[in-house]
C-alpha cells in the first residue's frame, strides 16, 4: 500500500471513536454503535461493552463479527467515495486479571479517559476483535484487501 493511502486509513481510524459493529443474532446479522480503540501494535481493536447489550451476549455465543469505520457523509461528496474500513475477526472477552485485559484497559482509557467510572461496574467486560481480514475503501477504484500484518504496518506507519 503506498504511504497515502496508509496515511488516509490512520486518519480515519484516529479521527473516528466509533465503528458498526456487526454480530449473529439468532442465525442472523445485528448491528450496533460501539466506540472504539486500537492496540498501539495495531493487532486488535478494544472494545468496552455492557452484558446487557445484545452485540455482548451475541459475541460471547459467536465470536465472529465484522466492524466498520467510514468517514461521515459531506454535502457535495457522493457517498461512495466516502472513506471506509471493513474488519471482519474474531472478538474476544479478556479476563479481568490478565495482563491482555491491563493492557486494552490502557489502551481505552487513553482514547476514551470519561469511560473511567464504566470499569467499576460489573456488568462491562472488554473484549478485543482480531482481525481475519480487512477491506480498506479509500475512495473510487482505491479499494484494497488487506491482510493482518498489512493492517498493522499501514497503522503503525510502515515501520
Amino acid at each position: 500500500m503506498d504511504d497515502s493511502l496508509a496515511l488516509t486509513l490512520r486518519q480515519l481510524l484516529t479521527g473516528r471513536s466509533v465503528a458498526a459493529l456487526g454480530t449473529l443474532h439468532a442465525g442472523g446479522p445485528y448491528v450496533s454503535m460501539v466506540p472504539f480503540a486500537l492496540l498501539e501494535d495495531a493487532s486488535a481493536f478494544v472494545i468496552h461493552v455492557s452484558r446487557l447489550a445484545a452485540h455482548t451476549m451475541n459475541m460471547v455465543a459467536d465470536p465472529r463479527v465484522s466492524l466498520l469505520v467510514m468517514e461521515p457523509e459531506q454535502p457535495g461528496v457522493s457517498p461512495q467515495a466516502l472513506p471506509r474500513v471493513t474488519v471482519v475477526g474474531q472478538a474476544l472477552e479478556l479476563t479481568a486479571d490478565s495482563a491482555a485485559h491491563a493492557r486494552a484497559r490502557d489502551v481505552y482509557l487513553t482514547r476514551f479517559p470519561s469511560s473511567a467510572p464504566m470499569f467499576e461496574l460489573g456488568d462491562f467486560s472488554l473484549f478485543t476483535i482480531t482481525p481475519d481480514t480487512v477491506r480498506w475503501v479509500a475512495g473510487f477504484g482505491q479499494a484494497l484487501s488487506l491482510t493482518p500484518a498489512l493492517f498493522a504496518k499501514a497503522i503503525r506507519g510502515g515501520e
